[in-house]
């Protein structure tokens, strides 16, 4: 499949369009200016909000993985091993963004009914929120690949990428996500700390942008 200057320009976009709909998505839950307890907010959605964030995760998948067209793109001058390993591992860690999301349905309707019917929250959401974590567990060594062949095949010139693009790489930030969100307060830290998953693929797929703006025409 062969992309030119425009169509990598355009996925580009519609990657950082996924982003920012699934960060709506997330702020759907999360997002109260008069309190940053996240329970709290999840518990205190309304009926409307919750299925407005869960329809998100569809349109969120679907413009993610058109963004993974531009990644794939920039790898044509590897190996085809190389460049699929690539689109498989990117295509299947976006379908798990809209999966997990859509299942945080369950685990924000299990935190509304413990709210209204002052039942025990952690008894509540503990089948939703252990499944949560079992689908995060299967996408780990997948984005774990990932990050090893795209960060070898940038650093050796391989790509259409520059180097810099891995400053912009989702794994540093992923693995300071503790330590970034542990430092925020107030309404910034359920801004960041709810949208952290989607803000560092927004700020990849920006920088992805930028990075192949102006690369050659095929």
């Amino acid at each position: 499949m062969e992309i030119n200057k425009f169509w990598s320009r355009t996925l580009g976009v519609i990657g950082i369009l996924g982003g920012f709909t699934l960060f709506t998505g997330d702020m759907l839950f999360y997002y109260d200016p008069t309190n940053s307890n996240i329970y709290e907010n999840i518990g205190n959605a309304s009926d409307l909000r919750i299925m407005l964030s869960g329809i998100t995760a569809l349109f969120g998948a679907w413009f993610y993985m058109l963004g993974v067209g531009q990644v794939y793109d920039a790898f044509k001058p590897t190996k085809p091993l190389i460049k699929n390993t690539i689109l498989i591992c990117f295509g299947a860690i976006s379908i798990a963004y809209g999966v997990i999301h859509s299942e945080y349905l369950a685990i924000a309707i299990a935190t509304k009914l413990a709210t209204q019917n002052n039942l025990n929250l952690n008894e509540t959401v503990y089948v939703a929120l252990e499944t949560n974590n079992i689908l995060r567990l299967i996408v780990y060594p997948i984005f774990g690949l990932l990050s090893v062949v795209f960060i070898t095949q940038v650093w050796k010139r391989k790509t259409l990428y520059p180097r810099w693009i891995l400053l912009f790489f989702p794994l540093v930030p992923f693995l300071l996500k503790d330590l970034i969100c542990n430092q925020l307060s107030g309404t910034i830290s359920i801004i960041v700390s709810g949208g952290y998953l989607n803000l560092i693929l927004i700020v990849f797929f920006t920088a992805s942008t930028v990075a192949l703006w102006n690369r050659k025409n095929n």
